[in-house]
This record gives structure tokens, sequence and C-alpha cells, in this order.
């Protein structure tokens, strides 16, 4: 691992599809996400959104794996 913070994407060039996919999540979720400060949100609705990324990231990539989905 190149750096400690969790915050930074270990491909920086995928910052803004990363951004993108997050605020698609939210939405998806009913979570009230914006550009910025996000103080206003709780911890659950915080964690529901980077909980369901990471479970559609995991499903993308075993789905690309097992060959169902073009890499």
């Amino acid at each position: 691992m190149k750096n400690s913070s969790t915050n930074t994407p270990e491909v920086p060039e995928a910052k803004a599809a990363l951004d993108k996919f997050k605020f698609e999540v939210a939405s998806e979720l009913g979570v009230p996400l914006t550009n910025g400060y996000n103080g206003n949100l709780t911890s659950y609705q915080n964690g529901s959104v980077g909980g369901e990324m990471v479970r559609q990231m995991i499903r993308r990539q075993e789905e690309q794996m097992s060959g169902k989905m073009p890499q």
C-alpha cells in the first residue's frame, strides 16, 4: 500500500469515476449527499453509501471474473 490515507484512491485517475459512482449510489439509497460538507448526515447514512459501493464493486468484479460481464 502506497499511502496511509484511506480516502485516497489507489489509482488517482479513477477519482472522478469513484465520485460519480458514490453520488449514484447515494441517490439510489435516498441519501442526500452533496458535493462538499456532509456533516448533517448520520454515520448510518454515510456508512450505507460506502457499504453499498463495496457490495456493487465486488459483485461487478465477480461478474467480470466469471465471464458474465465484458471487460
